[in-house]
């Protein structure tokens, strides 16, 4: 989960005209952990990861997978 991968939670959330706020009180934790994950500052924890993963109604590779994938 390293390098542009986390772009990819800022992505989805523009996409779905959520802010940082939104998201963070959907997945319940603090706009600055979306902030962090979306900066790839911050490696979110599984259950995290699946929520977010919930709310965008994407799997886990989808959001947080390898880009490079072949």
């Amino acid at each position: 989960m390293k390098g542009g991968n986390m772009n990819t939670v800022r992505k989805w959330r523009r996409w779905h005209e959520l802010s940082q706020q939104e998201l963070a009180d959907r997945v319940g934790v603090s706009r600055q952990t979306i902030a962090n994950i979306e900066r790839s500052n911050y490696s979110p924890s599984v259950y995290l990861a699946l929520d977010i993963c919930r709310e965008f109604e994407k799997s886990v590779e989808e959001i947080f997978g390898q880009e490079e994938e072949k």
